[in-house]
């Protein structure tokens, strides 16, 4: 992953539209950090719909999006 986006403590839709700004920038691929299970879903959603891989990993109280064309 090229970059990392930073969405933690940030409502929705915020998350989202940081990760379509970032995408948009860098279309390979970025990995996003967010703490609640409602933006991983609505970034899931998004990312997928657009064609991306994309693979979630929990760590403690976070979670970590990689959105990826592989």
């Amino acid at each position: 992953m090229s970059k990392t986006i930073d969405a933690r403590g940030r409502s929705c839709p915020e998350p989202v539209i940081m990760t379509k700004n970032a995408l948009e920038a860098d279309s390979n691929g970025i990995q996003v950090l967010v703490d609640t299970h409602v933006a991983v879903e609505n970034i899931t959603r998004f990312a997928e719909g657009k064609g991306y891989k994309v693979d979630v990993k929990e760590n403690m109280e976070d979670y970590q999006i990689d959105i990826s064309r592989d």
